[in-house]
């Protein structure tokens, strides 16, 4: 990526990770795929290990819900994105999977800094029991704040939802742009 964390629409280019979120349990882990475009959670996944699907699953919702056109996967190189599974997946959706140099974590800064986000306005005021409450409350946080409300300085203070419906799409010459989601809790 040479740490070039802009396009021009989305879809075309996509960050992936994975954190561990501790409950009493243990360790819940979370798949996230982000759009760098308008920094919007478009794909995730949980389970209580470590194991290629989870990042595969989290890559079928992204491609589910957004269906790209031609997109760039970006990830780290750690053993469930270097699996011959996660590439055999990523060839039969046509995306181009593309990866850190090893120790550098600078690519992928934007999935890290959405995690850092994470960690300070849900887990750090958190405890979670079992790994079924940090689910409810991340699958709450992601679809119920960050995507729909969380305002970013770098996308002129809008949430990466109304960023996305404020963009301009062109469609047979003709403009369409989106209408604003209300910011407004309640």
């Amino acid at each position: 990526m040479e740490r070039e964390f802009a396009t021009e629409a989305p879809d075309r280019l996509w960050v992936a990770d994975i954190t561990d979120v501790p409950t009493w349990e243990g360790f819940l882990y979370l798949a996230v795929v982000l759009d760098v475009f308008s920094r919007r959670i478009v794909g995730w996944a949980m389970a209580a290990h470590l194991r290629t699907e989870r990042v595969a699953q989290a890559l079928n919702m992204a491609l589910w819900q957004r269906q790209p056109e031609e997109v760039v996967h970006h990830s780290d190189q750690g053993c469930q994105y270097t699996s011959l599974a996660f590439s055999r997946r990523c060839e039969e959706a046509g995306v181009r999977p593309l990866m850190g140099s090893v120790g550098d974590c600078f690519d992928n800064a934007m999935a890290e800094r959405f995690f850092a986000t994470l960690e300070c306005e849900l887990l750090d005021r958190s405890t979670f029991c079992t790994r079924a409450e940090a689910e409810r409350a991340i699958f709450e946080f992601i679809e119920g704040w960050y995507n729909p409300h969380r305002r970013h300085s770098s996308l002129g203070y809008l949430s990466p939802i109304n960023f996305e419906r404020q963009h301009v799409r062109h469609k047979d010459g003709v403009q369409t742009p989106y209408v604003e989601l209300s910011t407004e809790a309640g």
